[in-house]
């Protein structure tokens, strides 16, 4: 431990307990109490050499060495009360009073005490108090105005020393001055140079808390123009302080949001704390030129001065608070998604509720119907023609019935994943025909014309027949179904590349535009004017959109209103089922294909979103 540390222990002890928790004010009060300190033991040493020298003091000396102990007790009084200004008045009256004493017992104005009247006010500018030094420089002025009055009315002592004693003592007060002076500025020095390492050390917090914070404060005029920005602001949006400067930061912010960004600053800047959310350009690194990249930003401002409202001339300025909030954002809409996804799930669930409600009804109406009629042919006196024609009904309605069933069954397996198709090779030129020749029996009884262009030379594919021909089916009774007595449904097949291309166009009623966007959903049916027209399901399109993208091909359709509509079918003609790798590495050889499920969100952004359309089923 060295002596310097021992010293400011010590006048750390003697600090007043209101100056020990700030550092520049211990450093002032320790510059105040170190110099009088041991000006004052220094008198007190040098009092008995003095004696030895001199011999005995007169009133004059012993009153001047008195005074020079006096700050001891300013120490005491700056120890005891914080009182900073208090200490320096008072140690400029003591300094003043023992200069007047000593100038007017030596010559007045020409006495070498006078020069020390210019250390009173530098010895109150340590005090860092304008009241203080004005105090200091006019008592200064006093007594310099009083020494000359004195002298100019002869009220000073006859005896003057001679002109060597006068030199000696001019030289002693002059440099006994300048020493103290010196004394002075280097405090002055020392408080000057603590400030600043305390400034700095307050700076490099304030910096590093900027730094390591994630959200990013800033200060904004009025009209949102930025005066300051944390540089936080650089990891949220990829760019520098300095670009954000000025409108920097409005120029980012979303067109759209930009009226509610203006509107909280200003709201702010008339004392309000307001809050709000706008999205804000990035600059991703690595991003290319043009590519844009929106966040989503929390701001929370408020006034940056509460009482600014009581100067009018003062320009109003606000402090703002913003974090990126861009996750909670995509969670509220993941979950706006999921609710939006429950609520159609229902909507399906009503919907297939109140298909089923009728579809089964039907049928199962009639079974028991005519069942309880032949059960009763006795009563009825039934003829063998009539019970002949109720078997066939009853007979028609168990394979409506039936068909039902399995396209709800169909549909299940295959949303599920468990929808499984055997690849073979086939000649889809006569599965083609026999689906046309099992519907034109349908077509006639609808007055439909049913045309169908399928060239001798189409080449064997491979892949599930029983699949196709259900294809085939389902979108030429859906053709029959919707097409008018008189109208024209055509079925053509081409083979283009590796693709077959089926194509079954009709004129009958058509699709609307905000129908096709969903057409193909299950248990959805299109068409307000002619929704129960016709008796389905609504499952029969949505089977062979799923058979389609099974067997790994693509279904469009495009369809006008009043007009008719045209479903074309591209299925590979060599189809290859997914192949599943074993433990092994090496691939499994299968036959059997499977469709992997489909997650229910997508099913819901298929129903918003995809424009591939599909005719209602029957």
């Amino acid at each position: 431990m060295t002596v310097l540390s021992i010293i400011r222990d010590c006048l750390d002890a003697l600090l007043h307990p209101s100056a020990r928790y700030d550092a520049l004010t211990r450093a002032r009060h320790r510059a105040f109490m170190a110099p009088r300190l041991l000006g004052s033991l220094a008198a007190f040493a040098a009092f008995p050499v003095y004696l030895a020298m001199r011999g005995a003091p007169s009133a004059v000396e012993v009153a001047a060495f008195a005074w020079l102990i006096a700050p001891i007790m300013l120490s005491w009084f700056l120890s005891r009360t914080g009182r900073y200004e208090g200490a320096h008045v008072l140690s400029s009256l003591a300094l003043a009073g023992l200069i007047m004493a000593v100038a007017i017992t030596t010559g007045g104005i020409a006495s070498f005490a006078a020069v020390w009247l210019v250390v009173v006010p530098l010895e109150a500018a340590l005090s860092a108090s304008r009241r203080v030094a004005a105090f200091a420089s006019l008592l200064a002025l006093s007594c310099a105005g009083m020494l000359i009055l004195v002298s100019q009315l002869g009220w000073l002592p006859v005896e003057e020393p001679g002109t060597a004693e006068r030199g000696v003592l001019m030289a002693f007060g002059v440099a006994s001055a300048t020493l103290y002076a010196a004394g002075l500025a280097f405090g002055a020095e020392s408080l000057a140079r603590t400030s600043v390492a305390l400034l700095s050390r307050e700076e490099e917090r304030y910096r590093l808390l900027a730094r390591n914070m994630s959200d990013v404060i800033s200060r904004h005029q009025r009209n949102g123009a930025v005066q300051f920005i944390s540089p936080a602001v650089e990891a949220m949006l990829g760019m520098s302080v300095t670009q954000l400067h000025g409108h920097g930061l409005f120029d980012r912010v979303h067109v759209a949001d930009r009226p509610a960004y203006l509107t909280a600053l200003s709201d702010a800047a008339r004392g309000d704390v307001r809050s709000v959310e706008f999205r804000l350009r990035r600059e991703p690194a690595g991003s290319e030129r043009g590519q844009i990249d929106f966040i989503w930003v929390e701001m929370r401002c408020r006034p940056l001065d509460q009482d600014l409202g009581r100067d009018p001339s003062r320009e109003a300025e606000v402090v703002a608070v913003m974090r990126d909030i861009t996750d909670r954002k995509l969670s509220e809409q993941a979950l706006d998604q999921a609710r939006s996804a429950a609520e159609a799930a229902d909507a399906a669930k009503t919907r297939f509720l109140a298909t089923m409600s009728h579809e089964l009804r039907t049928p199962l109406n009639a079974i028991i119907g005519f069942s309880e009629m032949i059960a009763q042919e006795q009563t009825l006196m039934l003829g063998a023609g009539q019970r002949k024609e109720y078997a066939q009904l009853i007979n028609d309605s168990g394979q409506h019935l039936l068909s039902v069933v399995n396209g709800i069954l169909d549909m299940s397996k295959m949303e599920s994943g468990n929808f499984e198709i055997a690849s073979e090779p086939f000649a889809p030129r006569a599965s083609l025909l026999h689906c046309c020749n099992l519907l034109a029996l349908k077509a006639r009884e609808n007055g439909v014309d049913l045309v169908t262009d399928a060239p001798q030379d189409l080449p064997v594919m491979t892949g599930d027949p029983r699949a196709f021909k259900q294809i085939v089916l389902n979108l030429v009774a859906n053709a029959i179904k919707f097409t008018e007595r008189g109208g024209q449904v055509s079925v053509t097949a081409s083979v283009s590349a590796s693709q077959l291309t089926l194509r079954i166009s009709d004129t009958g009623v058509g699709i609307a535009p905000d129908d096709l966007k969903r057409i193909g959903a299950p248990f959805f049916q299109a068409g307000k004017t002619y929704q129960r027209r016709h008796e389905g399901t609504g499952l029969g399109l949505s089977i062979v959109k799923s058979l389609v993208a099974l067997h790994l091909g693509e279904m469009t359709v495009q369809s006008r209103l009043g007009e008719g509509t045209a479903v074309t079918v591209k299925l590979p003609l060599v189809y290859t089922p997914p192949q599943a790798k074993p433990f092994d590495g090496k691939p499994a050889e299968s036959k059997v294909a499977t469709l992997t499920p489909v997650p229910r969100q997508d099913i819901q952004d298929q129903l918003h979103d995809q424009p591939a359309p599909v005719k209602k089923s029957a």
